[in-house]
């Protein structure tokens, strides 16, 4: 008897954590590639303007994914911090229906700090992003305006001539995740009708405060400067990724699935920035 006490108030305990847990998904790797184009103009001493589009495929090269326009601005408050202000315009290109998707705007403030050791750049940035959906789109799986922060720590060594190689690692984290309460059938976190009351569905959209790291990211690169002007950019990128998905009816009266995909993409690079 007492051992059915103790695991009566163990179950207690645990039924929170089960309630707003998650089923896991493993993704198959996937790679793709990344091409832009950008103009960098110097408007006066540390106050830069830049223009830059990137093309994105993925699905193994095999898809386009999106062209993405970006219009920044940076200014060097002091020799090791810099300030950034941007907005970017996001064409996602859906590769079942051949389309081009509703656009999706983003804005995006950061701030960058740099130590200098030799030939040797320390570099700290931390982003904050919001991105604005568009069109319709189910307000039971995501919020409209999208908040994330991004902290990245790069490295770079400028002793090998023209070519300087670099290395990162960046952690993502989304700040207005989706919270629901939902029932577990044993394999997947979905609504069940014996547990919902009479009118009511078997899950519920708790709002949008879930804060949790989404994205853990590394890169190794270079860049070659090939004349004063002219920088080339070359690298391999690769994420892991473990975002929280919820798929419900656009009613909200029933949860489909509340799963966690995990799983590697990677991607190869290249870049072509002109300054003047």
């Amino acid at each position: 008897m007492i051992r059915n006490i103790i695991f009566s108030i163990i179950a207690v305990l645990l039924l929170p954590a089960t309630i707003h847990a998650q089923t896991d998904v493993a993704l198959d790797p996937e790679f793709g590639g990344r091409v832009s184009l950008s103009l960098n103009k110097r408007i006066t001493r540390g106050l830069h303007v830049s223009l830059e589009e990137e093309v994105r495929f993925d699905n193994n090269f095999s898809s386009l994914d999106r062209l993405q326009t970006t219009l920044a601005l940076s200014y060097k408050v002091h020799p090791n911090i810099k300030l950034g202000l941007s907005y970017a315009l996001i064409n996602g290109y859906g590769a079942s229906s051949e389309s081009f998707k509703n656009p999706r705007h983003r804005l995006l403030a950061d701030v960058t700090g740099t130590i200098h050791y030799g030939n040797w750049n320390f570099s700290l940035k931390e982003r904050f992003q919001v991105t604005r959906r568009t069109g319709d789109f189910n307000v039971y799986q995501n919020p409209q305006n999208a908040l994330t922060l991004k902290s990245r720590l790069k490295v770079q060594y400028k002793g090998i001539g023209r070519v300087q190689p670099y290395a990162y690692f960046e952690v993502r984290n989304y700040l207005n995740a989706p919270v629901i309460e939902a029932a577990y059938d044993g394999n997947i976190y979905v609504s069940l009708d014996d547990y919902s009351e009479e009118g009511e569905p078997g899950w519920f959209l708790k709002g949008f405060n879930g804060g949790y790291v989404n994205r853990l990211r590394g890169s190794l690169g270079a860049d070659i400067r090939l004349d004063k002007r002219s920088t080339l950019n070359f690298y391999f990128m690769c994420d892991y990724l473990m975002e929280k998905q919820v798929d419900a009816n656009a009613e909200g009266s029933k949860l489909k699935s509340y799963t966690k995909e995990t799983g590697f993409r990677g991607w190869i690079g290249a870049g072509y920035e002109f300054a003047f």
